[in-house]
């Protein structure tokens, strides 16, 4: 199965504007992750579109588009924009740093400081977010593992984002990794949001720049968070 995916792969690179493609797949090889790295001559929903009809006229695989998280870079300048189709929601982008929501600019909530400490084996984290005036932090420690870390951060920003936004307390964290597309490191995050009696699953993703991995997480879990919230009461 994971030949078969890395010929999808190859066969998504093909599409003019994707640079880089990587499946990333379930215990029973089911894809649950489809990565995309594209320039942003096409809008990113019609780069999802292309995605899932190259993949199933190639090999007949059916790709759910809300698995599909499309990160596109301007070569020029190295700013880029990092678009997701998340559940139920149409597909939101950051750009130099900051969501692009339906909503004023001085509504966004957007990263101010991610401060990471370790002790022995222990890390604590802080995270501080802004939203006009306003500023919050949310804290989060365990295992100064990297991969555990990458969580802290994560379960910090929400932990801040419930402050700004009491719409987050229906979100907890699923997951928290740093993946690499092409020659770009970029974080990725799926969050639950509880809306009873169903559950939903977001997810964001952010290019890893010179602040950081830690920075990057962050301002994931807003790419993941912040259009869906404001949606609900």
């Amino acid at each position: 199965m994971a030949e078969d995916l890395t010929e999808v792969e190859r066969e998504l690179v093909r599409i003019p504007e994707v640079t880089a493609a990587r499946i990333v797949t379930d215990d029973e090889g089911k894809p649950v992750e489809v990565h995309i790295l594209a320039s942003p001559e096409k809008h990113a929903k019609q780069v999802v579109r292309d995605v899932q009809s190259v993949a199933m006229a190639s090999f007949g695989l059916d790709l759910d588009r809300r698995v599909i998280s499309v990160v596109q870079l301007d070569s020029g300048n190295g700013n880029g924009t990092v678009a997701t189709e998340a559940p139920g929601s149409p597909v939101t982008a950051e750009a130099n740093g900051h969501t692009a929501a339906a909503v004023v600019a001085g509504d966004r909530i957007t990263v101010e400081r991610v401060i990471a400490v370790r002790d022995g084996l222990q890390c604590d984290v802080e995270v501080s977010l802004r939203r006009g005036g306003d500023t919050a932090s949310g804290s989060a420690g365990g295992s100064m593992a990297n991969s555990a870390v990458l969580r802290s951060v994560a379960q910090a920003t929400l932990a801040a984002l419930r402050v700004l936004e009491p719409a987050a307390a229906r979100a907890d964290l699923e997951s928290a990794v740093i993946v690499t597309l092409g020659d770009r490191a970029v974080a990725v995050t799926s969050i639950v949001i509880l809306v009873p009696p169903y559950e939903e699953i977001v997810s964001g993703s952010a290019v890893v720049r010179t602040a950081g991995d830690h920075d990057a997480m962050a301002r994931a879990v807003l790419d993941a968070t912040n259009r869906r919230l404001s949606q609900l009461v």
